[in-house]
């Protein structure tokens, strides 16, 4: 006689497997970790930013600023850091775990050394464990300079012409200081991609520090809630943590870039079993989970007046930038009176003296075309007008304006010189004096 008992009373009937999600985070992360790298190599050889301190140039979105132009530089650069914070005020560490150069490179040398490793003990398992670590780690090391030099040379191209660099680079250049440092950027690449990697987050770098500070209650972060008990010890999501932490412990601690590895293990393991993951990206520690069913601008992150605040000074700092990159006239003339001598006297005319500078910014030779205007009677006298100017470099010289000496002439005159484009637009105004002996009366 078999006598059954319900299985009800043994085990649960397991609810069916959750579809696997569309994207995951992992892979999201991945598609912009390559996309920053194609940026971070796209950036200095297509001018878009970069500092040239040989030519002391700073190019920022296609445009060459001189060090004349330092205003325009610092409001650059001022965008860029408001930018960064008002990102992190809303979106939380989502550059360190997306956009963070040390983490796309620092996991990018750990999956390849992982990598290389699973190949060696597929393809020499008969090899003792030892034999295969070592050799494991000398075709890193190997691998791994010719990346550094690469990296070095990506970096230093912020701040050399890349061409110039590239010939300092094939002449084994150690001498000048973008060779030294070229080489000084190598072995320290190279360091950082073979002890130091996720280390830097949490000793060097104060951003994770900082966050803590920009940070409130609507802010993004990776939130573990388990108020029914479901969690079942799998401990995956600790195992695939890059930083080595327990995001059940706190949302909070430094080492947590918010990369959102975790919520992807975790919805992987429990999805198996049907039940949704219980760690998710909610809005702050108390707040909803992100992409839940609310208003879209609330989805993006504007949650509150103060992002809204922020946002909205963003656009007005972005706009008065570009307001002011389109402003900037490629050609900058300046004009200065010669005043040494106030005037000279040479067979019935009346001499004055002046200076010009004339600096193309601009990509492309141009020419400035010099007149006068308001000063009847008046002859500009100049070697060569207009003045041809070549791309990047910059003209002085000097020229005079002279006319008739004759009765009733007043001792200042004023009168504007116009400096304008050869080929075209509007001319720069100068307002300038013109002297002239004083009238004796007559006895």
């Amino acid at each position: 006689m078999c006598i059954t008992m319900p299985i009800s009373e043994v085990a649960k009937k397991r609810a069916p497997a959750l579809p696997p999600p569309r994207v995951t985070y992992h892979r999201l992360r991945k598609s912009i970790h390559f996309a920053c790298f194609l940026a971070f190599l796209a950036l200095p050889f297509f001018d878009l930013m970069r500092f040239d301190i040989p030519r002391q140039r700073f190019y920022f979105a296609g445009y060459e600023l001189w060090i004349n132009e330092f205003a325009i530089i610092f409001f650059a650069l001022m965008f860029l850091m408001f930018l960064i914070i008002g990102s992190s005020i809303a979106y939380g560490r989502v550059y360190c775990g997306y956009m963070c150069p040390q983490m796309i490179f620092s996991e990018a040398s750990i999956s390849f050394e992982n990598r290389l490793r699973r190949w060696m003990n597929k393809r020499f398992f008969d090899w003792p464990s030892k034999r295969r670590n070592l050799a494991v780690r000398a075709l890193f090391l190997a691998a791994l300079a010719p990346v550094s030099v690469f990296l070095a040379f990506a970096f230093i191209s912020y701040f050399v012409a890349p061409r110039d660099l590239l010939a300092r680079l094939l002449a084994l250049d150690v001498h000048t200081a973008g060779g030294i440092a070229g080489a000084a950027v190598t072995l320290i690449a190279f360091l950082d991609f073979t002890l130091v990697r996720q280390r830097f987050c949490t000793t060097v770098c104060p951003y994770g520090y900082l966050q803590g500070i920009l940070g409130d209650n609507n802010t993004l972060l990776v939130h573990y809630r388990d108020e029914s008990h479901q969690c079942i010890e799998c401990k995956k999501c600790v195992r695939v943590c890059h930083m080595g932490i327990d995001i059940r412990n706190s949302p909070f601690q430094i080492e947590c870039v918010h990369c959102g590895e975790c919520i992807d293990a975790c919805g992987d393991v429990l999805g198996r079993m049907g039940k949704k993951g219980l760690i998710h990206y909610t809005w702050g520690e108390h707040g909803g989970e992100a992409g839940g069913r609310e208003p879209w601008l609330r989805r993006l992150g504007l949650r509150d007046a103060k992002r809204a605040i922020v946002l909205l000074l963003l656009l007005c700092y972005g706009c008065g930038l570009f307001v002011a990159l389109g402003m900037r006239h490629a050609v900058l003339v300046e004009i200065s009176p010669e005043r040494a001598s106030l005037y000279r006297i040479d067979g019935g005319h009346v001499y004055n003296k002046f200076r010009f500078n004339i600096a193309n910014r601009g990509r492309t030779r141009s020419a400035v075309i010099f007149s006068l205007e308001q000063l009847p009677s008046a002859t500009l006298s100049i070697p060569e007008n207009p003045v041809p100017v070549e791309a990047g470099k910059s003209v002085q010289g000097e020229f005079e304006i002279s006319r008739p000496l004759a009765s009733g002439t007043q001792e200042v005159e004023h009168f504007t010189i116009a400096a304008s484009p050869a080929g075209g637009g509007s001319p720069d105004e100068f307002p300038m004096t013109f002297l002239s002996p004083p009238q004796r009366s007559p006895r």
